[in-house]
């Protein structure tokens, strides 16, 4: 059985429901979404012997200093969609899809609308960052990313803005954003998320390659587990979670046949059993510790004997930019 650090850090959301989940916790398990090592801290002490922690963050090391001697926990900084090159024959993965509240905190990391810095967004320290895409991306892809990935209606009025303000000068730091976007909505009623929640949760997306990511990871962790393992995946909003369900359903091979009129799908041996019918959110003994886990939810999966498989992207509900359709 594996040991945990003497100080835990960050609270993991749901996590006593995915350990119940995947009972008895045991061997070793890959966090794909490492941070401070909330997960892997209590997979340790529910008896995990080994986690593997994967973060493109190069920050890890410091984030998470309990884990850098820590003989049960080997840390890889590298991106969740190549898990499956990390690590195989593993007995369980878990990936905690939300942003990390060690991230959001840190104002140079340019991911909070609340707190001025630089306009950067990046998980990782390499490719383009957010401001490159605000000053140099075309209006109509600014547009789009907006409305595909935040879903914010006002954003080819955002777009239109944005450009107009960069001609003048570069577009360089979070607060001149969010302020660019506040003038162009109307102003919020009491309860009501800041107005620059959606376009920043877009342009984060689109710099990371959030859902593109999503769907090479879970690809990867069914090439990853050995039979018996577990995939338990929390996510914070509709779209991840959607996702999730989809590719559950497809490798478990309960998508059915929508249309009875279709010619009948090609029997495959599933590679996944569901465990979680529905998705887990937390109960109110967690909203109360942890308001974070309001928006939360668990799916849980167990792997088969079958042989990994391709999936179709085309059924995953996974939003795509016009370019790449």
């Amino acid at each position: 059985m594996g040991t945990a650090a003497a100080s835990p850090p960050h609270i993991p959301v749901l996590i006593g429901p995915l350990i119940a989940a995947c009972s008895p916790v045991q061997g070793t398990w890959l966090d794909g979404t490492f941070g401070a090592g909330g997960y892997a801290h209590r997979l340790l002490e529910a008896g995990a012997d080994h986690v593997i922690g994967v973060d493109r963050d190069p920050s890890i090391v410091q984030i998470a200093p309990w884990a850098v001697n820590n003989p049960d926990v080997t840390l890889v900084e590298d991106t969740f969609s190549n898990l499956d090159a990390v690590a195989t024959d593993l007995d369980g993965v878990v990936l905690d899809l939300g942003v990390s509240s060690m991230q959001l905190d840190q104002a140079e990391r340019g991911f909070s609308f609340m707190r001025d810095g630089p306009l950067d967004m990046r998980m990782g320290q390499e490719g383009p960052n957010a401001a490159d895409i605000i000053n140099h991306a075309a209006e109509a892809d600014i547009a789009d990313i907006l409305f595909t990935y935040g879903e914010e209606r006002a954003s080819r009025r955002i777009a239109r803005k944005i450009v107009a303000e960069r001609a003048d000068s570069p577009i360089e730091t979070t607060l001149r954003l969010a302020k660019l976007i506040e003038s162009c909505l109307p102003r919020p009623k009491p309860g009501q998320s800041h107005p620059a929640t959606r376009s920043f949760q877009a342009i984060r997306i689109a710099v990371n390659d959030e859902y593109e990511q999503l769907a090479a990871g879970l690809e990867a962790a069914e090439r990853a587990l050995k039979p018996g393992g577990h995939l338990a995946v929390v996510t914070f909003h509709s779209v991840e979670d959607r996702m999730v369900k989809r590719f559950f359903q497809q490798r478990a091979g309960t998508t059915g046949n929508a249309n009875r009129y279709a010619p009948a799908l090609a029997e495959e041996t599933p590679a996944f059993r569901i465990v979680t019918k529905k998705a887990v959110g937390p109960d109110a003994d967690e909203l109360e510790a942890n308001p974070r886990a309001r928006s939360a939810k668990l799916r849980v999966a167990t792997r088969t004997d079958a042989p990994a498989g391709p999936v179709d992207r085309s059924k995953l509900g996974m939003p795509m930019l016009k370019d790449k359709r």
